[in-house]
């Protein structure tokens, strides 16, 4: 398992804390923040809720249209009746990959087309990639390069095979990249000068077919930014990628007839309180990482809906005055102040389509459930 370590974890944590919590008017703290092993595990919990229908409604969507995502992905425009199978070598990346579950089912259908398949996730939690490796053992032919790496401010490294990946034979990617690998060497830290090496164009391996990269990312992640941030990560994973590749991106749709305001903040404050555990939880990793001394008991979980940004926010509600200590800085809290911990943006079409466009994609293909709550959006590179 490859690991970035631009700087400690620890200084990360501090820099962002600090940054954060002495912002004004409104403290904040970063989601990136949530991920720890404990936050991971609660968070998977949160996919399993009955008011979390997003990860829900998103594992339908792969069960219904994994088929029809690589065809499109490989072959865009071909009728759906139509058999086909892979023209090129291809690999499948993902950004906030977690536990992988619902990409498996991508990736049984990707490798009924290609027998040996590079699979390539990259996740802040070390736990949560442990998970994603499992997936191999159902898989016959699925070879895992697993990545840790919080891919907002880390650099990371997709590989673009020549050919089809090669098993060491513990289910892992051994020699079969070569040259034709966009790679960051261990130095690269954010801001330093990159080292990278980037082709422009398609890439060609000893079969003299282009290698092609599918990169994910799903679970409506990029709603947990604001535009400006989401099309910053958007544009870097496109500078990881060539001609030819796509993006498949995972995204929450807006309020309509079928979906109402509740319903969506339902998904942020179940009735069993697991989102609020784990929205407590950024607290509790500051006291364990920092030996800070936030007093949980003295926090509530708000989540609201904001109608004019589109968005769910989640806050922490200080409950009483208190002051918190941090690395010997004191950090003063009014009753009723809020730490404002995570943005989750719903999106209309429209919207995607945008932010796809100003990040390098064109939209090809969008897959949505019935009512219309989730899209599932394909979009080449430019």
């Amino acid at each position: 398992m490859t690991t970035a370590t631009p700087v400690s974890l620890n200084e990360a944590v501090l820099h962002e804390a600090l940054s954060g919590l002495t912002a004004a008017p409104q403290k904040t703290l970063s989601p990136w923040l949530f991920y720890d092993d404990r936050g991971s595990e609660l968070f998977e919990q949160i996919t399993d809720l009955p008011e979390y229908y997003l990860t829900r409604t998103e594992h339908a969507l792969f069960a219904t249209y994994a088929d029809d995502i690589l065809r499109e992905f490989l072959t865009p425009g071909a009728p759906a009746s139509r058999a086909f199978s892979s023209p090129d070598p291809f690999t499948v990346a993902e950004l906030g990959a977690g536990s992988a579950t619902k990409t498996g089912l991508l990736l049984a259908a990707a490798t009924r087309l290609q027998p040996n398949l590079l699979y390539q996730p990259i996740d802040v939690s070390a736990s949560a990639l442990e998970a994603a490796e499992s997936l191999a053992a159902n898989l016959p032919g699925l070879h895992i390069h697993p990545q840790v790496a919080n891919y907002v401010t880390e650099p990371y490294q997709l590989q673009h095979p020549a050919n089809s990946a090669r098993s060491n034979g513990n289910g892992h990617q051994s020699g079969a990249l070569g040259p034709d690998s966009r790679t960051w060497d261990s130095q690269d830290a954010p801001g330093a000068p990159s080292s990278a090496t980037v082709s422009s164009s398609p890439k060609v391996g000893s079969s003299g077919l282009r290698a092609r990269v599918l990169a994910l990312y799903i679970g409506s992640s990029i709603g947990n930014f604001s535009p400006h941030e989401a099309t910053t990560i958007l544009r870097r994973l496109r500078s990881h990628l060539q001609p030819g590749d796509a993006l498949l991106l995972g995204a929450d749709l807006a309020p309509s007839a079928h979906k109402p305001v509740s319903t969506i903040l339902a998904a942020y404050d179940d009735a069993a309180g697991i989102t609020a555990a784990f929205n407590l939880n950024i607290l509790a990793r500051l006291n364990r990482d920092l030996e800070a001394d936030f007093n949980l008991d003295a926090f509530i979980h708000r989540a609201r809906w904001n109608a004019h940004d589109s968005r769910i926010e989640m806050h922490l509600e200080s409950l009483i005055p208190q002051t918190v200590h941090i690395a010997g800085q004191r950090i003063h809290f009014a009753q009723f102040e809020t730490i404002h911990t995570e943005n989750s943006y719903k999106f209309s079409d429209e919207a995607l389509h945008h932010l796809l466009a100003r990040s390098g994609f064109t939209p090809t293909r969008t897959f949505h459930d019935p009512t219309r709550s989730f899209a599932l959006t394909l979009a080449h590179t430019l």
